[in-house]
């Protein structure tokens, strides 16, 4: 199985990615893959189960049905156009499925939040039914959406895709990343050689690029953003005043010493503020930690002496390798288990991209993605209202400046360290199992519980 940089960086918007991108992704894929019967279809039922059900209203999930089976995809839905769909089937009582084949949509029955229903395979599942004229199913599916807006049929959730390309370098593990670098190939060329096994490299850097702009264009457009986020908590955005106050400080020569970290956490919690607002984003792994990568590659390429255009797509590819070992050895969803796989992973990619940035060893990147992922387990996935805000901003800010940390120390060492990072991924995947479902994006346990709205 290989996880591509093409799936783990995928463009989109907000608010989640196992909760937004996901259901319309799956959504689409169910309406698309009717083919010829997609006319025959005069009602289509979604039921959200799960977590789903328990946060989707926060998370928007009933809006990203609408929307993937409309046809939209989410790197390419215009937010804006994307709000007025659905105010015009709330009007109406009519949706255009794939845009073409237009019924009658009610969404009190049409799209139903089953907060009871079985969930045997994933936490996040939707049951899709298709009906005909006379009421006799078309189709009946259900997908599950499994974390950073990867998607697949409830039956074949935890299969490995057999692709029909094999690549040079099919590691699984931090040890076979190492194996294969002992010939003098960094982690970036070894995740290089597998994406040009399936693709032209100009269309690999043309991505790397993309990625990298529209995480550069999601901190500028928090940095200018003002006004309160939507949901109902009334969480005003912020990045904006502080970095005012930054910038002020340096004015009056009253920079503080932690003044680069502060610009770090700013970056991540203006990338947050916009998933938030629904806004344009990177997954990274996911939306909900979408801010740690981008601010670390931020920083990376504003304050590192001798950043360059190669360092940034070094940093993209290590992380995508660190990003696919949790991916396939665990899991990057909160649902499953709780927020250790998305701050924390989002925190191992950074700090492996970055120590393999600023030139370090194989061994460096792997002790730098260790210690990431080593100081967040247990993290729980308790976001109050349901909605990504309260603490999902701010820890994406503690995530980034735990990356720079973990990398700075990755970097004085010499790459050798007791406890491996294929250790830590198993033990995040243990404690994830371990974990409590009240704890593991439900809203139903910790901060989400004991936040008392004034």
């Amino acid at each position: 199985m290989l996880v591509s940089v093409f799936e783990l960086f995928k463009i989109g918007i907000g608010p989640s990615s196992s909760h937004t991108t996901g259901p319309m992704r799956a959504a689409r894929a169910f309406v698309a893959g009717l083919g010829p019967r997609l006319a025959d279809v005069r009602q289509v039922r979604a039921v959200l189960l799960g977590s789903l059900a328990w946060t989707g209203h926060g998370h928007a999930s009933d809006k990203a049905v609408l929307l993937g089976l409309a046809g939209e995809q989410p790197d390419g839905v215009d937010p804006d156009e994307a709000d007025r769909l659905i105010e015009a089937t709330r009007a109406t009582g009519r949706l255009a499925l794939m845009g073409t084949n237009e019924i009658a949509f009610d969404m009190a029955r049409d799209l139903v939040f089953d907060r009871t229903g079985a969930t045997p395979v994933h936490p996040n599942t939707i049951a899709f039914l298709a009906l005909d004229a006379d009421g006799q199913a078309v189709a009946v599916e259900r997908w599950c959406s499994v974390g950073g807006g990867f998607i697949s049929r409830e039956n074949e959730v935890g299969r490995e895709a057999a692709g029909s390309v094999e690549v040079p370098f099919p590691f699984r593990s931090g040890r076979d990343l190492l194996a294969m670098g002992a010939a003098g190939l960094s982690i970036a060329d070894i995740v290089r050689a597998n994406e040009e096994a399936l693709r032209p490299r100009a269309e690999v850097d043309a991505h790397l690029d993309r990625v990298t702009e529209v995480m550069m264009a999601c901190i500028d457009r928090g940095l200018a953003g003002e006004g309160c986020l939507p949901g109902g908590l009334k969480v005003r955005r912020r990045a904006a005043a502080l970095a005012e106050k930054l910038r002020k400080d340096s004015t009056r020569n009253a920079t503080m010493p932690t003044g680069t970290m502060d610009w770090v956490s700013i970056f991540a919690i203006a990338v947050n503020e916009e998933n938030a607002a629904g806004g344009r984003v990177v997954t990274a792994p996911t939306n909900g930690a979408a801010g740690v990568v981008p601010s670390v590659l931020r920083y990376y390429r504003t304050m590192v002496p001798g950043c360059n255009d190669a360092g940034v797509h070094d940093f993209l590819l290590a992380a995508t390798a660190i990003g696919g070992l949790f991916k396939m050895n665990a899991s990057i969803s909160g649902a499953e288990v709780g927020c250790q796989g998305e701050v924390g992973v989002a925190s191992a990619m950074a700090a492996g991209g970055l120590a393999a940035a600023m030139g370090g060893s194989n061994e460096q990147v792997e002790n730098a993605a260790e210690i990431g992922m080593e100081h967040h387990l247990g993290m729980t996935c308790d976001p109050v209202g349901g909605l990504v805000q309260i603490p999902c901003i701010e820890r994406n800010a503690f995530g980034a400046v735990k990356a720079i940390n973990a990398a700075s120390l990755a970097l004085r060492g010499d790459g050798q360290h007791h406890i491996s990072l294929d250790q830590v991924i198993a033990t995040m995947r243990q404690t994830g199992a371990d974990m409590q479902s009240k704890y593991k994006e439900t809203s139903q346990g910790g901060l989400a519980v004991n936040f008392t709205e004034c």
